[in-house]
């Protein structure tokens, strides 16, 4: 079986070590990079099996603006191999600027899966990476 690959978009060392350590100890392969414009790259090459995509990074909304240009349904993006791939987005926003998501309120508006809130406790993590795989079929 091989391992699934997982691709990390997040620019806080602290949050990529606590989501990388629980994810490699589980037998995922994980690819860090630390901001949006690497993270499309990196997503384009490696075509990973699950996203993981922090909302702010070199501004409050790079985030957003990388799942829009992963999901764009435009025929000559160039993202079109990557729109299928599932975005777990996270973040600290609600807790830092005072808006709130969900995946059920705000689905149609974020082209995301679903979300997780900063802190992320590792088992939370665990188990919503294996349900978003597992749903992915």
């Amino acid at each position: 079986m091989v391992n699934k690959k997982i691709l990390i978009i997040d620019d806080d060392p602290d949050i990529v070590e606590a989501m990388r350590m629980p994810l490699e100890a589980n037998a995922y392969d994980v690819i860090v990079v630390n901001c949006g414009r690497d993270g499309l790259r990196e997503a384009k090459e490696e075509i990973p099996d699950l996203i993981i995509l922090d909302v702010m990074m070199e501004t409050d909304t790079e985030g957003f603006h990388v799942a829009y240009a992963l999901r764009s349904e435009e025929p000559d993006s160039e993202y079109k191999s990557c729109s299928k791939i599932p975005i777990l987005m996270i973040t600290a926003i609600s807790r830092q600027k005072g808006l709130n998501f969900s995946p059920e309120k705000d689905e149609a508006f974020l082209p995301v899966d679903a979300f997780i809130e900063k802190p992320i406790q590792p088992k939370e993590l665990l188990n919503k990476v294996a349900e978003i795989l597992a749903n992915r079929g």
